[in-house]
This record gives C-alpha cells, structure tokens and sequence, in this order.
C-alpha cells in the first residue's frame, strides 16, 4: 500500500554506545549485566542491543537506590550524633 508505514521500532543503543553516553567502560556494563544489576538488553544474533526505555528504566532504579542509601546515610549519621551529644 503506498503510503503506507510499519510499526516503528524503539531505539536501541549498541553496549558500546551505552558506554559512552554513561562515560564507562564497555567491560562495566558487561560486568553488571553478569551481577544482574545492569539494563536488560537482547540479543539480535550476537549483537547486544539496548532499547531506550530499559535504559531509562534502569538508570531510574539506580537513582532511586541510591537515594535510599543516601537517606539511610544520613540516618546513621544523626541516630550517632545524637547519642554522643551532651544534654
């Protein structure tokens, strides 16, 4: 049908395009993945690919998580200045 267009894809990075946007090393994110702490990815042949969305889904958790341990930080840290003060 002229005219007519498919379904559109959602952009992927490649892992090494992924590095460079986060500015680290390809192996980084290769060794996240194997902990299972990096972005979910698939394979089209033996090529990694990354949809954007998981990508912004991912580096959302990561800042949650680390919020969380920032507050629980923080937390420590007034509990013990709280008990070694003086009254």
């Amino acid at each position: 049908m002229p005219g007519a267009t498919g379904p559109v894809l959602e952009p992927t990075l490649t892992i090494k395009e992924l590095a460079a946007q986060l500015h680290v090393a390809v192996q980084t994110l290769y060794d996240l993945r194997s902990q299972g702490r990096g972005p979910r990815g698939f394979r089209v042949g033996r090529h990694l690919r990354f949809r954007v969305s998981e990508i912004k889904t991912w580096l959302a958790g990561l800042e949650a998580e680390d919020a969380r341990a920032c507050q629980d930080a923080q937390d420590v840290r007034e509990a013990r200045d709280g008990r070694g003060g003086t009254s």
